[in-house]
């Protein structure tokens, strides 16, 4: 079909564009080890036959820098249609840059787009083209930052136990002396059936994650992430071994390449695996971390970007749950028509609409958009 609809030359790139916005927090947060009161995201759409798709990560300016001075080079006048090669030609390029960071979060925008661009030239939803499994995605409400009063942590995570997510996580760690009070605030707001996770963004060392753990445990805690930092792959087997029975042990938001998830399975250093498709040099290589995740029989979890996440989603096989974190779906709300909505925690695609289903609200985005 595509030979016959596109030529045997496939369809060019003729363009990439790139731009950036930073969108101030609705309140100052913060996490165990990290305060923040802006996220900037870096857009990349490209176009080719007639169609224009969008990618993007969240990451700083200096990604974007990086994609208009080295990576728009390869992309442009490569066929859209075989974006494996395109991906391998960005790896390369960055060699001397380093993979980790702003370089594979460079590469993850740009191969989003291009992910997006082929399901557009072909007129199919993303989902079909990866290869739908399943009709939607189970997503947990994620925020409940450190920096929440009490009540904003009950409201918050109480309202999305009430609008029908099965799970919610909540930031600890940032003052130890108070997680314990603040979790068991967060189990009252959200009543006995719903799952708890909670995330220490790296903030403990091993032993005192490992009290915490029992601690956590007697509140029904059932997902532990970053207990200790990421790096720590001995401490994280140490909570996986030796923790609570019925608690997950959870990291991998922070793996830019293959090798970083294979080390952290290799260790047994964790129940579930974290991947971020804006971070990991994008979809392309968020499917094959699946497989890596499937071949040790273990599941896979997609961190941030709820509308970017959903069509993979719903096409890997060790899939466990994606993350609806508050942040990135208020900025998905307010840049895209068609941004990922739950309907009782779960996301589904619309396979009316062809890519991501995303249409980007130029106008709406204009007043944060930054210099690049």
């Amino acid at each position: 079909m595509a030979a016959t609809r596109f030529g045997e030359a496939g369809v060019p790139v003729e363009q990439l564009d790139v731009s950036a916005y930073t969108v101030p927090t609705a309140t100052p947060e913060s996490d165990g080890t990290l305060a923040w009161d802006s996220t900037t995201m870096v857009l990349v759409e490209a176009s080719g036959g007639g169609k224009r798709g969008l990618g993007y990560t969240y990451a700083d300016v200096a990604t974007a820098k990086l994609i208009n001075e080295l990576l728009a080079a390869i992309v442009v006048g490569s066929d859209a249609l075989s974006i494996p090669g395109t991906w391998f030609r960005m790896v390369e390029a960055i060699r001397n840059l380093g993979r980790p960071g702003i370089c594979s979060m460079a590469i993850a925008a740009v191969d989003n787009a291009l992910w997006d661009l082929k399901a557009r030239l072909l007129d199919l939803p993303l989902v079909t083209l990866l290869g739908q499994k399943r009709g939607g995605a189970i997503a947990y409400g994620s925020g409940g930052f450190t920096s929440y009063s009490i009540p904003q942590l009950q409201e918050q995570l109480g309202s999305w136990a009430a609008e029908g997510f099965k799970a919610v996580k909540m930031k600890i760690g940032r003052d130890p002396d108070h997680d314990i009070a603040r979790v068991a605030a967060a189990r009252e707001a959200i009543g006995p059936d719903v799952e708890l996770f909670v995330d220490a963004n790296g903030a403990y060392q091993r032993k005192q994650a490992l009290g915490f753990a029992e601690a956590f445990a007697e509140l029904g805690v059932t997902w532990f992430e970053e207990p200790v930092s990421a790096d720590d792959l001995v401490g994280l087997h140490l909570l996986r071994d030796q923790g609570p029975g019925g608690m997950d042990i959870a990291a991998g938001e922070y793996g830019y390449d293959l090798w970083y998830f294979r080390r952290m399975l290799e260790a047994e250093a964790v129940d579930v695996l974290q991947a971020d498709a804006t971070r990991c040099a994008g979809i392309t290589l968020f499917m094959r971390t699946d497989a890596l995740v499937e071949s040790r029989s273990l599941l896979l979890s997609a961190h941030t970007a709820p509308s970017l996440h959903l069509h993979p989603c719903c096409s890997i096989n060790s899939y466990r749950n994606l993350e609806y974190f508050y942040d990135h779906a208020r900025i998905e709300r307010l840049f895209f028509d068609g941004a990922a909505t739950p309907v009782d925690g779960v996301l589904s695609p619309d396979l009316s609409r062809p890519g991501m289903g995303l249409e980007f609200k130029r106008a709406d985005a204009a007043p944060y958009q930054v210099p690049i």
